[in-house]
């Protein structure tokens, strides 16, 4: 199964031609750097590092070459060195996702004789070479949504109110691991997911079931397991402060700490780990703010939001935060051009806009568009995004299948050993719960 289908044509680096007649036998090697009797004798050791810088779309490329390339990604010793050296990948990975209002709709309104198989697709996006891929995630059942991603996994969640199924699911390789089911009965919960080399936090907020027909924002679960030994499946709960709005989806995870946006009014909540407990952080310009956004970038926490200063001399624009290391100051640290902010406000028409951050680089998603921008914060240079080819008429259909591209940070990896983790859960052994 093909792991990636470019979106451009093979480069032609990467590409190796052949004689077509023997006249021009005598012309086949033409630069002495590319001499096969040189790199035919290239020592093993060395090549595979080679292979383990290769970025995934060349790797999964270079598999094609051979059987012994093919069988790399199932070799412990190439895994092994990859983990080591491999450079990190700051990319993205987009789904065409609906709204919580289809999904009722749809679980209202079906039959209940059995839903028809669609198989997920997801569009990776690389910033550093403004290329998209597409990837497939056929082994996900059906009733999931992608919720959380975090060290090259990405979380799934079971769209069914209740007790929640989460599913940590590696795309390069199509492997998967089930949780625990949560404890308590929910509707459309925050997720919050942070993969370590060592360990596995997963955070699941609100939306508390008071009754099969109401919902409120009362308590946390916790999941933690790491290769020390401990482990707690959901036995960690807080409450979630009192009179807050949580808007249903992703948190942030930045600084050993869970961060989601608190609405009516803007505020950010922040819940850290290892204390279990919430706080509630004055968000700036809570008055003024548009469709505020969290990400994380480069370690830190970023607000992104448009402002919007009606009664005052003050331009509209969008602005971008970051949280410093106290934990309760902002500083602004970008702002959009006004040339730029006004061509977007056309393209937005008030919709709003979502985003969100990788590495150096922030995407930041048009509603019911394809327009997207990208913000890179080291160069301070912005650029429009090119529109996923594999949306098909691009932006938002009126189908039943039809929705926005809704984005996580992704970090393409071919092994996360700390999956295995996972799979002592099925044994019996000692909890440290206490």
């Amino acid at each position: 199964m093909e792991a990636f289908n470019a979106a451009i044509p093979l480069p032609s680096s990467y590409t190796f031609a052949t004689s077509t007649s023997s006249t021009s036998s005598t012309n086949t090697i033409t630069n002495p750097w590319m001499d096969s009797r040189i790199w035919s004798k290239l020592p093993q050791r060395l090549l595979d590092r080679v292979i383990a810088f290769l970025p995934p779309p060349a790797f999964f490329r270079a598999r094609c070459v051979c059987r012994r390339w093919y069988a790399l990604l199932f070799s412990n010793s190439l895994l092994e060195l990859y983990i080591q050296i491999s450079p990190r990948h700051h990319w993205f990975l987009f789904f065409k996702h609906k709204s919580l209002k289809s999904y009722i709709y749809r679980n209202n309104s079906s039959s209940g004789n059995g839903q028809s198989r669609t198989n997920f697709e997801g569009y990776l996006f690389d910033p550093h070479d403004i290329a998209w891929y597409r990837i497939s995630f056929a082994l996900i059942p059906p009733g999931f949504s992608p919720a959380a991603s975090s060290g090259g996994l990405i979380c799934w969640v079971s769209d069914e109110a209740g007790t929640k199924s989460l599913i940590l699911c590696n795309p390069l390789v199509g492997s998967l691991s089930q949780l625990p089911p949560t404890l308590r009965p929910r509707l459309f919960p925050s997720i919050g997911l942070a993969v370590g080399p060592s360990s596995i936090d997963v955070a699941v907020a609100g939306d508390d079931l008071i009754s099969p027909f109401a919902v409120k924002n009362l308590s946390t679960e916790c999941f933690h397991i790491d290769a020390g030994g401990f482990y707690s499946l959901w036995g960690t709960t807080s409450s979630l402060p009192r009179l807050c709005s949580l808007e249903s989806g992703q948190m942030i995870y930045a600084g050993d700490k869970f961060y989601c946006m608190n609405y009516s009014p803007f505020s950010v909540l922040a819940y850290d780990i290892a204390a279990n407990n919430w706080r509630n952080i004055q968000a700036p310009m809570r008055r003024f703010l548009r469709s505020p956004s969290l990400v994380e970038s480069t370690g830190k926490l970023i607000l992104v939001a448009a402002v919007e200063k009606s009664k005052l001399n003050v331009p509209k624009s969008l602005r971008l935060w970051g949280l410093q290391s106290c934990g309760t100051t902002w500083v602004e640290i970008e702002r959009m051009p006004q040339q730029l902010y006004i061509q977007f406000s056309e393209l937005e028409a008030g919709r709003g806009f979502n985003c969100v951050g990788h590495g150096e680089f922030i995407a930041i998603m048009i509603r019911g568009s394809d327009k997207s921008l990208l913000f890179d914060i080291c160069r301070k240079s912005w650029q429009w995004i090119p529109p996923c080819p594999y949306v098909h008429g691009g932006g938002v259909s009126s189908g039943d299948d039809s929705g926005e591209l809704h984005g996580f940070a992704y970090e393409p990896r071919l092994a996360v050993p700390v999956t295995a983790l996972l799979d002592q859960l099925t044994l019996p052994f000692q909890s440290f719960n206490g």
